[in-house]
């Protein structure tokens, strides 16, 4: 594994072990248990694939509840991913865990979800030269009021717990009462374009272009 001093920046993909009726549970009545399954598959594949793309340092898979299913040991030996249990707790508690893990080894980490197809390596990249270039955070807000990505720069005092604590991770404050805590701490940061995430029935129609792994019922060929 890569030391701190030759990879600056870690990229932490944040998943859910596939199983049938457990992810994606909003598209089951349009896909079923075993598609919507296959689906999340898919979407995890697909952003393993952006995070090695962007070429920014280690890429972690983060598996929830652990890492045993067989789904994240075939992702960690096709691509090469570190695969890492996430720690107990909501949301917040999880990703607060995964930070300061991270930023122990590297001075830049980057986290984001599973669930969302327009992510890109160059949009990885603009978030990592947000934090090389002195913010302390940056985010890459969502369409429903949440973010789809957070990164944070190594701080002397650690990872802030009032970004992560207290939070109502399912509603539609999560962007705005994180631009509060970090303005709160004075804190310098950087917004990204606002992207989408997968994760109700009508946001199918807006997989333009197939990509691997993907529910045949989802595919575009009419032919």
């Amino acid at each position: 594994m890569a030391t701190p001093t030759s990879a600056p920046s870690r990229v932490a993909v944040f998943a859910k072990a596939p199983v049938p009726g457990q992810v994606k549970t909003r598209l089951v009545p349009a896909l079923g248990g075993e598609g919507a399954a296959a689906l999340h598959r898919a979407l995890v594949t697909r952003a393993i694939e952006a995070a090695i793309a962007a070429g920014l340092g280690p890429v972690e898979l983060w598996c929830a509840p652990d890492a045993r299913d067989p789904f994240f040991r075939s992702c960690g030996e096709r691509f090469g991913v570190s695969l890492v249990s996430q720690h107990e707790g909501d949301l917040g508690a999880r990703m607060r865990g995964a930070f300061d893990t991270m930023l122990a080894m590297s001075a830049r980490a980057l986290l984001i979800g599973s669930d969302i197809p327009a992510m890109t390596a160059a949009y990885l990249r603009a978030a990592d030269a947000a934090l090389a270039e002195g913010c302390d955070a940056v985010i890459g807000p969502a369409e429903d009021g949440g973010y789809v990505l957070i990164g944070l720069r190594r701080a002397d005092c650690g990872v802030a717990p009032e970004l992560f604590e207290g939070i109502d991770w399912g509603g539609p404050g999560v962007l705005q009462e994180t631009r509060s805590r970090i303005a709160r701490l004075g804190w310098r940061h950087r917004e990204l374009p606002v992207l989408w995430d997968l994760d109700r029935p009508e946001d199918l129609s807006r997989l333009e272009v197939p990509f691997e792994g993907m529910p045949r019922a989802l595919g575009r060929d009419d032919g």
